[in-house]
């Protein structure tokens, strides 16, 4: 296998999509074993109110869209390919906005669909 540089490894990473990438750490996980996940941060001595807040960091996002941006269907498009869901359900999903999209999701999945709303001029919130 021909070794790259690392100047064009930045350079493939720099033309992948969100999804591509998300997939990409994903396959990285499997085949090397280990997670992704950001390191726990420690929360100082005394810092009382700071170590309850530390503790309580979200796992599970919900990835609510707010409005199409003059841009329904490019919108209903990109709903369709991360819900999975028919044309009629999606468009009336997206005519609903605000609305969630997805619910209970991981920061790196409700990453990836905020990117891929965003993209298709779409108006999105995680919460």
């Amino acid at each position: 296998m021909a070794k790259m540089s690392t100047e064009d490894f930045i350079k493939a990473f720099e033309e992948m999509t969100v999804l591509e990438l998300n997939d990409l750490r994903k396959a990285f996980e499997e085949h090397f074993d280990v997670t992704a996940a950001a390191p726990m941060a420690v929360a100082a001595a005394g810092g009382g109110d700071a170590g309850a807040a530390a503790a309580e960091e979200k796992d599970e996002f919900d990835v609510m869209l707010t409005g199409d941006g003059g841009n329904k269907i490019q919108v209903i498009k990109a709903v369709r390919g991360i819900t999975k869901l028919g044309l009629k359900e999606a468009k009336d999903l997206v005519e609903s906005a605000p609305v969630a999209v997805l619910e209970g999701v991981n920061q790196a999945d409700a990453d990836a669909a905020k990117a891929t709303i965003e993209e298709a001029g779409g108006q999105v919130e995680l919460k």
